[in-house]
């Protein structure tokens, strides 16, 4: 019996804890997105950089444990996880397969997520923008940036609201 199903394996584990985690913050960043909790937006954007960070990590520790793996099977080191399938004792591989299973779904549904999020605070930009713009019509021009994008910018640099006093 070879040890080594037991790092990936763990490995494997760490990485979906990871994406779990960071799933869970996109949803709460979400829920404050449809209660407009700035605040609570702002500091989750924070947390999200965190996990992004620590997953990457994990994807990385993955990655050297398969590549270690491969290499005590005489594999090349870029094979992946599932062509290494049948090194794995016959009890494991059900095992591996359903965490590398639960990864893929996982990464799917974070994708899903972050592009909601990331069009919902898109849209609530926009509509930042375009209320300011109504307010303050003389202080924004609209202009084409070098890459073909339009790109507000303001025309003055006083202050948006004074307050009378």
């Amino acid at each position: 019996m070879n040890p080594r199903w037991h790092d990936v394996a763990e490995a494997l584990r760490q990485e979906i804890a990871g994406y779990g985690g960071l799933l869970f913050l996109f949803e709460e960043q979400q829920r404050f997105l449809f209660t407009r909790d700035a605040d609570a937006v702002l500091r989750l954007s924070t947390e999200i950089e965190a996990q992004s960070h620590a997953l990457h990590e994990n994807r990385r520790e993955r990655e050297r444990v398969v590549t270690a793996f491969a290499l005590a099977h005489n594999e090349s080191p870029s094979s992946t996880l599932r062509s290494l399938l049948p090194h794995f004792i016959n009890d494991v591989r059900p095992l591996i397969e359903a965490l590398i299973t639960e990864i893929n779904v996982l990464i799917h549904r974070v994708r899903r997520v972050s592009r909601h999020n990331h069009s919902l605070l898109t849209r609530t930009l926009e509509a930042q923008q375009q209320l300011m713009r109504t307010l303050r019509p003389e202080s924004f021009t609209q202009t084409y940036a070098p890459n073909g994008r339009v790109a507000l910018t303001t025309s003055r640099a006083e202050p948006a609201f004074r307050i009378a006093g």
